[in-house]
């Protein structure tokens, strides 16, 4: 019993690393983007990450969540070294539907964010996501409001680092606009805006792209970001 029980734990390990599957891995690597564990393997040193409640899934199953597989819920939590110096990071998994916001990866994020203010580390957010999860609703926006309360608690005690590195739309850009610093890759598949350009379109009759709207060039001249 004890045997199965070991094995199943290792095979629930390897579905999680899995992340979306390997046909949204490859469409990830198409847009120029790497993955989430990827991005960590690259941050860290190596050998020193640490994943944290990596089990962690969905408890919302309406709108179909039910019948949908969404490993550690389409974020990587954790802890590591940068130069030999311990840090905390987290970084959003766009395979896992998007890299969209619920209830429980907003828990993941928020209790990383507890854990560097207990140890007094810098935390480092590798974002990647569409915004909230419309099927979690009301809970999604709990999560974030989770999040926000610990970016205000963290400010000034701990460093806090956010790294843009695709999509960045609604709730998304509150906790990096509350942080410390900013960094935006130069992809154009990355940009950070509260809104979007359709509704920009609905709303003032102005057609503006994506990267245009929210790309790095827009915030490092213009919003100051």
């Amino acid at each position: 019993m004890r045997k199965e029980l070991i094995e199943d734990l290792y095979r629930r390990k390897e579905k999680i690393k899995q992340m979306g599957g390997r046909e949204r891995i490859e469409k990830q690597h198409e847009q120029g983007k790497l993955t989430a564990r990827e991005r960590i393997e690259l941050l860290l040193d190596p050998g020193s990450f640490v994943e944290v409640n990596p089990f962690v899934e969905k408890r919302n199953i309406d709108f179909g969540l039910d019948r949908m597989d969404l490993p550690a819920d389409g974020v990587v939590t954790g802890y590591g070294t940068v130069d030999g110096r311990p840090v905390a990071v987290f970084a959003q998994d766009f395979t896992v539907m998007g890299g969209s916001l619920g209830e429980m990866h907003g828990f993941k994020i928020a209790y990383i964010l507890d854990f560097a203010m207990k140890l007094g580390i810098p935390v480092v957010g590798l974002n990647d996501s569409g915004g909230a999860r419309i099927q979690e609703g009301v809970d999604a926006l709990k999560g974030y409001g989770d999040i926000f309360y610990r970016n205000t608690l963290a400010s000034g005690v701990i460093p806090q680092i956010s790294v843009i590195m695709g999509p960045c739309a609604g709730g998304a850009v509150y906790s990096p606009a509350i942080g410390d610093f900013i960094v935006m890759t130069k992809n154009p598949n990355c940009y950070m805006f509260i809104t979007g350009p359709q509704v920009i379109k609905t709303v003032t009759g102005e057609e503006v792209s994506s990267f245009d709207l929210g790309g790095w060039q827009a915030h490092a001249m213009r919003s100051g970001n």
